[in-house]
């Protein structure tokens, strides 16, 4: 049994600061559903000097993010985009501190005053450029999935729930882990990514769009068969059928680098056929994903209408 709380949490501040993340870092966007070009095809309509702006920002400390997704936890209730980022510009920094100082014991005054200087204008103007005109289409499936993991939260076991939102995160009950927030995204589909604070794990789970084509193969069919294309992705998914496995041992046994190993867990990860181990020290450890094999029978036998 866990001995954690479960919270849905929905807002559209998460989404801005998910694609924003995205855009400025570039980081698992050769993996993301939006594709390639999404990145250059957003920022078209930008002047040059933000542009250049954006670029820079990638070089940030990519731990930044942890303390602004922290702000949107702490954000006041009902806060919505405008709001948020006007607040996140005008409140003095020792009281933006105090909001997340219990989950960021580290952080400094100095560190949220440079975040709140350096963030909040970008922020704005990639909310002013790209997001307000695109959220009237984003915001209605976060709520609509929101509400049904909500619904399912009063039928499923915390632990099962987190499981099946975030398509194979389990979290083995750390000691001190109070509180798993989940939060429904739709830039960064297929991934899910998870922040750890200091008694909070913040979970961000990917959202199911419905297909555009019916007669186009569903994109999570696609994801399996290209994740199981390659012989040491199955070589991987074999190895860790019997039992958790970390990426030490993975080195040791599979004889490949740590990168190459990370690249193809990831593949798998998005695909619905690996489950990753959160347990004591957040130790992670990998095994296979039961579900994963009957889902790909399932996709399979529906699109070719068996």
């Amino acid at each position: 049994m866990n001995n954690y709380n479960v919270k849905i949490d929905v807002s559209e501040i998460y989404e801005l600061l998910g694609s924003f993340m995205v855009h400025t870092t570039k980081k698992w966007l050769q993996n993301l559903d939006i594709g390639a070009t999404w990145s250059t095809e957003a920022e078209a309509g930008m002047p040059i000097e933000l542009r250049a702006r954006f670029a820079e920002a990638a070089q940030w400390p990519f731990l930044d993010f942890d303390a602004l997704y922290a702000l949107v936890i702490e954000r006041e209730a009902e806060e919505n985009i405008p709001a948020f980022l006007d607040r996140l510009l005008t409140e003095p920094a020792e009281q933006l501190l105090e909001r997340i100082s219990s989950q960021l014991p580290d952080l400094t005054q100095e560190d949220v005053s440079r975040i709140q200087r350096d963030y909040t204008p970008l922020l704005k103007s990639w909310y002013t450029y790209y997001f307000k005109n695109i959220q009237h289409s984003i915001i209605p499936l976060i709520e609509e999935d929101a509400t049904e993991k909500r619904e399912l939260l009063l039928k499923m076991d915390a632990s099962a729930l987190v499981e099946y939102a975030s398509g194979g995160l389990v979290v083995e009950t750390p000691l001190d882990l109070k509180t798993v927030i989940l939060f429904p995204t739709v830039h960064n589909r297929p991934m899910n990514t998870y922040c750890f604070y200091e008694n909070t794990l913040l979970i961000q789970y990917p959202v199911d769009v419905p297909q555009e084509q019916e007669d186009e193969p569903p994109t999570v069919l696609l994801r399996m068969t290209r994740a199981l294309a390659v012989p040491d992705r199955l070589k991987l998914l074999r190895y860790v059928a019997d039992q958790p496995r970390s990426l030490m041992e993975m080195e040791r046994d599979l004889k490949q680098p740590a990168e190459a190993l990370k690249h193809h867990m990831v593949l798998l990860r998005t695909a619905g056929l690996l489950r990753t181990h959160i347990g004591e020290q957040f130790n992670e450890k990998f095994s296979i994903r039961p579900d994963g094999a009957s889902e790909l029978q399932m996709f399979l036998e529906s699109y070719l209408r068996l």
